[in-house]
């Protein structure tokens, strides 16, 4: 019998065993981000939807079919959203906390859960956890190389080594506009290749045409104009200096044309990178320089790079690879009461080890020494301190080692210490 309630679609419940290898995946995030030199943001899970219109882009997928967007309680209602990415949040903060007058460059990262109707496929969820980073402040390409190099750190630190790195250039807002003109040109003459859903974006953002994963799409942009042919010398020479850079870093990457990214704000540099043992739905993360989306919200003209992963990607992805180790949670001492007044000093010696700082348990149910016994071995406890009313009389309890199978009479009051030793 199923039963009444369940999680709706394309959310889930992460349980505790689940939830340790999240720790580990999150404590590389914290490390790496430690070494960077960079700070954690958290945002609020809700924000105006029109943040995310203006931002992200009316025009996207994004905005135009994935958010979940309602009205509050105010008087006059507001349309909120809960937030489907996180870096146009951040930009807010920064333009709202005027970050921008107290230091020169900003580094930011966060790691949080965002929302997007989307149909549920592997790695892919209606509520999803991304980690990104926001370097907001220089308009060299030195920053979009330190910003990728971190996404290069993070994937090779989880183990996962069968990857790609895409990059391209999507030029400043002028030059993007005579690409757009040449390129809906081109793509007017394979209409009748292309399809429907290549044929509605033509209307609204024809370069993501170039992104789609269709045959007959990927067939009928092979030929497409290519946007370093409208490029700038300013624009090129950037994009130029950032491939210098990650060939100095002894980074391999593929220039990819038809790399487009489906948010609006992204100018220059974009990247992403996918997981070559995830099947189609492959792409890890990415992200790209967004230098006008500051001054599109309302704040000063600021550059900015930055990239976003998918956590549950990234979870797949170094589980493929083997390399996520075995997470067990570090109990250090399962105590083991035998009588009335072996539980009560089975429930006070417990919290003496908890307040020193050890993990310990004891039995709740009121089991056997052989089911105690047994729990103790499934909780992997190192040590068993174990005492009933006659040792407690006597002043004693036995601890066993349960890895090196040997027991030792301990006196109560040298308990803590005796085990606080063994623990270092």
């Amino acid at each position: 019998m199923s039963p009444r309630y369940q999680s709706l679609k394309g959310f889930r419940d992460m349980l505790p065993e689940e939830s340790l290898r999240w720790q580990w995946l999150e404590g590389k995030v914290r490390e790496l981000m430690r070494r960077y030199g960079y700070g954690q943001l958290r945002l609020p899970l809700v924000e105006s939807t029109e943040l995310f219109a203006r931002g992200v882009g009316e025009g996207t997928d994004v905005v135009s079919k994935e958010m979940y967007s309602f009205l509050d309680k105010g008087d006059p209602p507001e349309s909120i959203t809960l937030r489907p990415e996180l870096t146009a949040g951040a930009a807010r903060a920064w333009v709202q906390h005027e970050i921008g007058k107290n230091q020169g460059l900003t580094k930011w990262y966060y790691v949080g859960p965002a929302f997007r109707y989307e149909q549920p496929q592997s790695g892919r969820y209606r509520q999803f956890t991304t980690f990104g980073v926001e370097l907001i402040g220089s308009p060299l390409p030195e920053a979009d190389a330190e910003v990728i190099l971190a996404g290069v750190d993070l994937i090779e630190s989880l183990g996962i080594r069968n990857y790609r790195l895409r990059l391209n250039t999507l030029g400043m807002p002028e030059e993007r506009t005579a690409y757009r003109a040449a390129l809906l040109e081109f793509l007017n003459t394979r209409r009748n290749q292309l399809s429907q859903e290549s044929l509605r974006r033509m209307e609204s953002n024809p370069l993501r045409v170039l992104d789609s994963k269709k045959e007959e799409d990927v067939a009928a942009t092979a030929d497409a104009p290519k946007i370093l042919d409208f490029l700038a010398h300013e624009s090129l020479a950037h994009f130029n200096r950032v491939q210098g850079l990650l060939d100095g870093a002894g980074v391999p990457y593929v220039v990819d044309h038809k790399l487009v990214r489906g948010l609006d704000y992204y100018t220059r540099t974009a990247f992403e990178f996918q997981g070559l043992d995830l099947g189609a739905q492959d792409a890890l993360g990415g992200g790209g320089r967004y230098d006008g989306l500051i001054e599109q919200i309302g704040g000063p003209a600021t550059p900015a790079v930055g990239f976003g992963f998918g956590m549950d990607r990234l979870m797949i992805a170094a589980q493929a690879a083997g390399a996520i180790p075995d997470q067990q949670a570090d109990l250090q001492v399962f105590v083991v009461g035998l009588g009335d007044a072996a539980r009560d000093w089975a429930m006070q010696t417990t919290r003496a080890f908890r307040q020193a700082g050890i993990a310990a348990d004891c039995d709740l149910l009121g089991r056997s020494m052989k089911a105690q016994m047994r729990e103790a071995n499934r909780r992997n406890a190192r040590y068993v301190v174990i005492a009933g009313d006659n040792e407690l009389a006597a002043g004693k309890a036995q601890v066993k080692d349960m890895q090196g199978h040997d027991q030792q009479e301990v006196e109560l009051t040298e308990l803590l210490n005796v085990v606080a030793a063994r623990k270092q």
